[in-house]
């Protein structure tokens, strides 16, 4: 089903991200990709590819959250992050079989030490585009308090929210509650979907 739907968005998709890519070219010039590692399925690492949103000469060891408002963001990143099209290029991913269509957010290696604690059983599991924590964490950026520091805010409240999420989902998901989750993939890129599980300014889950 992952290579099937990939296949299909990637014909769909196509003259889209041709534009993209023409448009990041034409506003800095090369990279157009983004490379990362992440965490992968049994915590095996992968390069997981997007658009570029940031400008080229970025800092590459920069914070690594996107937060609301991120200088970093050229104006067709601002574009690419909030319909979320800097994500097409995954589908090379679902390809290779690193990741899935429906599956957790696969984490970057600056947070390998959150898969701790219960939350590494999010590991059995191939990370993919869509999910529940991608959908209700649609406008995550957005969530970040400014008194307080993004890195550990993340470590302590919206990390273990989003992993809560995937263990309450995939353990039990079925075709039909993926094919669901990916209609709310959809409508959240309209801005139609539900609001996130907690509140920007909650206290860390479980103090």
């Amino acid at each position: 089903m992952d290579l099937t739907i990939a296949t299909a968005a990637a014909i769909v998709f196509a003259p889209l991200m041709l534009v993209i890519a023409l448009a990041l070219l034409l506003e800095g010039g090369r990279p157009i990709f983004f490379a990362q590692t992440r965490v992968g399925a049994g915590g095996r690492p992968f390069r997981m590819y997007k658009f570029r949103k940031f400008a080229v000469r970025c800092d590459p060891g920069g914070l690594a959250l996107t937060m609301a408002g991120d200088s970093r963001m050229t104006t067709v990143g601002r574009f690419l992050a909030l319909t979320k099209f800097d994500e097409f290029p995954q589908l090379w991913n679902v390809f290779r079989g690193e990741m899935a269509i429906v599956g957790p957010r696969p984490e970057s290696l600056v947070f390998a030490d959150c898969f701790r604690g219960g939350f590494e059983a999010v590991l059995k599991y191939k990370p993919g585009l869509l999910g529940p924590a991608q959908v209700l964490f649609r406008h995550e950026a957005y969530f970040y308090p400014r008194s307080e520091d993004p890195l550990l805010f993340y470590r302590e409240v919206l990390f273990p929210a989003k992993a809560r999420l995937d263990l309450a989902y995939y353990p039990q998901r079925t075709v039909t509650s993926d094919i669901i989750w990916m209609a709310r993939g959809f409508l959240a890129v309209l801005g139609l979907a539900s609001s996130p599980p907690i509140s920007p300014v909650s206290p860390p889950i479980g103090m």
